[in-house]
């Protein structure tokens, strides 16, 4: 049975420009992010706190940017449908090359010595970090029943942490096995939006144990949380519902 957690929220910051979050990295006080859509993706630094992102590279029109992870100096950001995956500079943004990609590219994370990658389904994929070719593959379950919408993902703790599209639920998952051995409750950390697509999507750990930040598509707040016991309200396959 997974263990239960819901989030404190320790403080809230502005979320700049409001941007339409695919990916996130925390870095000290530094933020890395990916937004999406056609034609306004970008890759953006800026100062926790800060209304605005300064440092903005734009990816061209035809690309939809997704998840982000740091690797070296470099880091990561796939494309949805568009199967290229981007290396930039993280200190200058400079773009160093464009690879063909196998998958729809939703999340990615650094964890240890390799990537990982999801792409909506339950299947999460093991990659070099130096070329992201495939090495091997994660079947996601609890309790037996695959658990699907897998989507932005981040390393803390020795597990995978993920967020399930359109639940306001966080996974977390034994790399070991693909069980969900905790589950998270973020309600504390959503927002109101008349927008469907505005969802709970960004996550990154902090160094203390426990603490994320936390943000969704066009969130008007980062929310600096911290992992809390809870209690279930529902059986653990059915808080993490989704495609498989």
């Amino acid at each position: 049975m997974p263990t239960f957690h819901h989030v404190k929220v320790l403080r809230r910051v502005p979320h700049p420009d409001r941007a339409f979050t695919q990916g996130l990295i925390a870095e000290g006080d530094t933020i890395w992010e990916s937004s999406g859509l056609y034609g306004r993706s970008a890759l953006r630094r800026y100062q926790i706190g800060q209304n605005q992102a300064p440092d903005t590279a734009a990816l061209p029109p035809e690309l939809f940017a997704e998840g982000i992870c740091r690797v070296g100096e470099n880091i990561w950001q796939l494309t949805w449908r568009e199967r290229v995956a981007l290396r930039w500079d993280a200190r200058s943004l400079t773009l160093l090359e464009t690879i063909s990609y196998n998958r729809e590219g939703w999340g990615i994370c650094t964890a240890g010595d390799q990537v990982l990658t999801s792409d909506g389904s339950s299947e999460l994929v093991v990659r070099d970090p130096a070329t992201l070719q495939p090495l091997g593959l994660i079947m996601v379950r609890c309790g037996g029943r695959r658990i699907g919408d897998l989507n932005d993902l981040a390393w803390a703790g020795g597990r995978i942490w993920a967020n399930i599209a359109q639940r306001h639920y966080l996974a977390g998952i034994d790399p070991a096995t693909g069980e969900v051995v905790d589950i998270v409750d973020a309600k504390p950390a959503m927002e109101r939006h008349r927008d469907p697509e505005a969802i709970l999507n960004g996550i990154t750990a902090l160094p203390t144990a426990g603490e994320f930040l936390l943000t969704g598509k066009g969130f008007k707040s980062i929310y600096q949380v911290r992992l809390a016991a809870g209690r279930p309200r529902k059986h653990p396959d059915q808080l993490l519902a989704g495609r498989s």
